[in-house]
């Protein structure tokens, strides 16, 4: 089998069994210790798809259940034992000349005018109510936690994250906050009832809109934590602090500096912008094919090179950064394992079909292994547009963050 000769090259680690379409099975064997997984592949053509368009053909067979996993294991434990292997595997001709083609085009791919960016947020974030509730935490936060230790449950680190932004935010009562892509509500309802800030989120899904208004009324905080469908470019007011979590990869290459230029605008002028976003440890490059078609679709992970070299045209200054590296893989682990104990219900009540949990599934179980042992990783960057905007050390942020769990900690004593 063809596959399993180009795979014998490069498996460094563990154990791959092929089962071919004829029933034969394929050993790679690792010149080192690690994982046994078996994988059976169904029909020929999925065997010639799999050698010529890996990137897309792996996850679209899985989905359609041309590729399965046998002896006990799941997609994820298939993901695992190839991760362990990224390194090799992504060193082979063909693939650096896909890495290479995918950054020649992603300029036209990440072309982002805002009818097409709310096109984009919608085909993600818009999917049925009911399927978040089954593997996010109770607030809904879809980003990286912030983990402590590694223990936490994902409740408290996404709370410890919550925290852990507002400290670098210099928060102070009355003060005007623009959550830049709010989501569900879950960061600006926090920062308004914790900090007692006016807070404006603007969001394109209008499935979030209605949910984080409703949270809002709900929660007595509608006087002053609104969120509107709008694009952040369309946005007219100046304000004291901005924060953004997870939106910026939806941005787009071309449009790095448009999105300063605006934050630059919406600033005060001793204004202060936290920017959470997925990043990549290495050059600028492309979005996976797979991800791109079925999940994420205009969205790429950038490398800081490309960041920063946007914030300095703009003339912006940078006054922190900080680099999460396995936060994310523990955050999708929890994820992956909500989504996959409540499997059944999110079939029964959000009525999806077998073919789109094994896309979630493996969504999930890629992404966690994409931060455990590649490329990506989660950074957050701090700026203004004055240099005395921040302290001079960061002693403030620690400050900050030990003080708000101290008072929530005695609060939830009492």
């Amino acid at each position: 089998m063809l596959l399993a000769k180009v795979l014998s090259r490069v498996l460094g680690e563990g154990q791959l069994t092929i089962i071919d379409a004829a029933g034969r099975p394929h050993r790679v064997q690792g010149a080192r210790p690690g994982p046994a997984v078996t994988m059976r592949v169904h029909d020929r053509w999925t065997e010639w798809r799999l050698m010529l368009r890996p990137r897309i053909a792996f996850g679209e067979a899985f989905m359609d259940g041309k590729l399965t996993v046998e002896d006990g294991g799941d997609i994820y434990d298939l993901l695992d034992l190839l991760g362990r292997n990224m390194a090799a595997l992504e060193a082979t001709p063909f693939v650096r000349w896909s890495y290479a083609f995918q950054r020649l085009i992603r300029a036209v791919e990440q072309h982002n005018p805002i009818g097409t960016a709310q096109r984009n947020v919608a085909h993600h974030y818009d999917l049925k109510d009911q399927l978040y509730d089954f593997f996010l935490d109770r607030d809904r936060q879809y980003s990286c936690a912030y983990f402590k230790t590694g223990e936490e449950p994902l409740e408290q680190a996404q709370l410890d994250k919550k925290r852990h932004i507002a400290a670098k935010l210099l928060l102070k009562p009355g003060q005007k906050v623009l959550d830049i892509g709010s989501g569900w509500g879950g960061m600006g309802l926090f920062l308004g009832k914790e900090f007692e800030v006016d807070v404006t989120g603007v969001t394109l899904s209008k499935e979030q809109l209605a949910v984080s208004s409703r949270r809002a009324l709900e929660g007595g905080l509608a006087d002053h934590v609104r969120f509107k469908l709008l694009d952040y470019r369309q946005e007219p007011g100046r304000y004291d602090r901005i924060v953004s979590v997870g939106m910026f990869e939806h941005v787009g290459v071309a449009h790095y500096i448009e999105f300063f230029r605006k934050v630059k605008d919406l600033l005060k002028e001793d204004g202060v912008m936290l920017l959470h976003s997925i990043g990549r440890m290495e050059p600028p490059g492309g979005t996976n094919t797979w991800l791109k078609k079925y999940i994420f679709p205009g969205g790429y992970t950038p490398a800081l090179s490309e960041v920063l070299a946007a914030i300095e045209k703009v003339g912006l200054w940078v006054t922190d950064i900080e680099v999460l590296r396995l936060h994310y893989a523990e955050t999708l682990r929890h994820w992956r394992e909500r989504f996959l104990s409540n499997r059944e219900r999110i079939k029964q009540v959000a009525g999806y079909d077998d073919r789109f949990c094994r896309m979630w599934e493996f969504y999930l179980a890629g992404c966690e292994v994409a931060f455990r042992y590649m490329n990506q990783m989660v950074f957050q960057i701090q700026i203004a547009r004055k240099q005395d905007a921040a302290p001079l050390i960061r002693d403030y942020m620690v400050d900050a963050e030990r003080g708000a769990a101290a008072v929530a900690s005695t609060m939830a004593a009492e």
